[in-house]
């Protein structure tokens, strides 16, 4: 059974213990596209906004895969679980047997599609909630994201610049193009890599 691991944030530079039940290289930008945008506080990246999947977006993004090691789609949901510290209800799949599973029905239908096209078998996804009005108290916006990144300090800051700025390149949103004319976050990319960590 050939299933495949969708990565489209830190996943692709950060598989951490991932990194044993995978086989092979990311295919960049080969993935279905999906809307994703850094509208999750995480715990993990110290309250730095990371990506999920956020149906809201106009457009998607391109999204990149590679091999899961395994031959068992339960198998391989528990591995993405166990690397983004989250339980299997936070992982999305689609088979070519038509069994599926998403927060959002849509996002399993376009990933259903997408891998009906293709010689997989199966595909697996990361598919947490978007939590920033539940930490900020406001709906995502890209104002309001500035707003939290601008709070943030230490480690936290650092954190924040890092997985923004080590997002892959494919994974072009509209609040990181945002981002990219802002000049506090622009002034910010040159000097918080000095943060001590």
């Amino acid at each position: 059974m050939d299933i495949a691991i969708i990565g489209y944030g830190s996943l692709i530079w950060d598989l951490d213990d991932l990194a044993p039940k995978v086989d092979g290289k990311w295919r960049r930008g080969a993935g279905p596209a999906m809307p994703v945008e850094f509208a999750r506080v995480s715990q993990k990246r110290k309250h730095g906004l990371v990506l999920v999947i956020h149906v809201e977006l106009p457009e998607p993004s391109p999204t990149s895969y590679l091999m899961s090691a395994r031959n068992n789609l339960e198998q391989a949901v528990k591995d993405l679980a166990e690397r983004e510290r989250t339980d299997i209800d936070h992982i999305g799949y689609a088979a070519r047997s038509g069994a599926s599973f998403s927060r959002n029905p849509g996002i399993a239908d376009s990933v259903g599609e997408w891998l009906m096209a293709s010689h997989l078998d199966a595909v697996v996804w990361t598919d947490l909630d978007g939590n920033f009005d539940e930490h900020t108290g406001q709906e995502f916006s890209h104002e309001a994201g500035l707003t939290h990144l601008r709070e943030l300090t230490g480690v936290s800051l650092y954190e924040a610049w890092r997985y923004i700025t080590y997002a892959p390149s494919e994974t072009d949103t509209p609040f990181r193009r945002f981002l990219a004319i802002d000049d506090w976050w622009s002034a910010l990319t040159h000097d918080v890599v000095r943060v001590d960590t």
